[in-house]
């Protein structure tokens, strides 16, 4: 009986201990996850985070290991987890992961929930059209027009107030089912940020292009949990050093290729300086 008594006494000691390891440490407690760096991702995502094969490619993938490299991780120390928009916020201040980069706008209202790093990218909506098609240079010929979106997306909504009352709108649950209604002759263009309408059109292998007409601009940061001002400082000088290095342009190249996409130079590459001040 005493021999039974100290066994769970131990059992107990050394589940008390793994827990307090878990809460101080920056992965989740486990044997899975202990010791390596969690990012979320978008899945799909062409160019940016796109799963394919077990492995994970794309702009946001390049950049979150070059993070991860300076921060002290390989590539196999990485556990990538999908994250959906709506799920960010939520996923940082559970600590489901320690980092975000999946297409994250860096904006006041989600500033009061998380903190970010960066900017590493400035987008700026924009329009995808078919190879052939050279009516459509911007915005404003969009009237009579039918224009895809995602179902929830802002990015229809700010044509039709800003540029085009006369679009026609349709929804469809992916920006990848948009790509799909453009080939196929359904819609007459796609609206999104345009580095995910250059994702599109490299996989498309040169059947829809880039208008190449940005009209909005997003700043894309690393999302991080609240207030951590250590590591934002971290994630922005690895930025700076992948931009000056040359791994930024390649890393944009590589993810864009068989396109004629090129950044805004106005706004690209940015100044990674968010989070350091909080």
């Amino acid at each position: 009986m005493i021999a039974t008594s100290l066994k769970r006494a131990a059992t107990r000691a050394a589940a008390a201990v793994c827990a307090l390891a878990c809460a101080f440490s920056l992965a989740a407690c486990g044997s899975d996850e202990s010791g390596k760096i969690r990012i979320g991702i978008k899945f799909d995502q062409p160019g940016l985070g796109f799963k394919k094969s077990g492995t994970y490619v794309g702009f946001d993938v390049d950049v979150a290991k070059y993070i991860a490299k300076k921060l002290g991780y390989s590539e196999d120390q990485i556990i990538w987890k999908e994250a959906p928009s709506k799920q960010r916020e939520a996923m940082l201040q559970n600590g489901d992961v320690d980092m975000i980069l999946a297409t994250y706008s860096i904006t006041d209202e989600r500033k009061k929930a998380v903190s970010f790093a960066g900017p590493y990218f400035v987008a700026g909506q924009d329009l995808l059209v078919r190879k052939d098609d050279d009516s459509i240079k911007g915005p404003e010929d969009l009237n009579g027009k039918r224009l895809c979106s995602v179902t929830g997306s802002t990015s229809a909504a700010t044509v039709k107030e800003k540029f085009a009352s006369e679009v026609q709108l349709m929804e469809q649950p992916g920006y990848a089912e948009c790509a799909t209604a453009l080939f196929s002759g359904i819609v007459d263009a796609v609206t999104t940020d345009d580095i995910i309408l250059a994702g599109l059109a490299s996989a498309s292998r040169g059947k829809l292009k880039v208008v190449g007409s940005p009209f909005t601009q997003e700043y894309y940061g690393v999302g991080i949990k609240k207030g951590d001002t250590e590591l934002a400082t971290k994630i922005n000088f690895a930025i700076a050093e992948m931009v000056n290095n040359g791994a930024w342009e390649r890393a944009i190249q590589d993810n864009t290729a068989g396109t004629d996409y090129t950044p805004n130079p106005e706004y690209n590459p940015p100044t990674a300086n968010e989070g350091e001040e909080l």
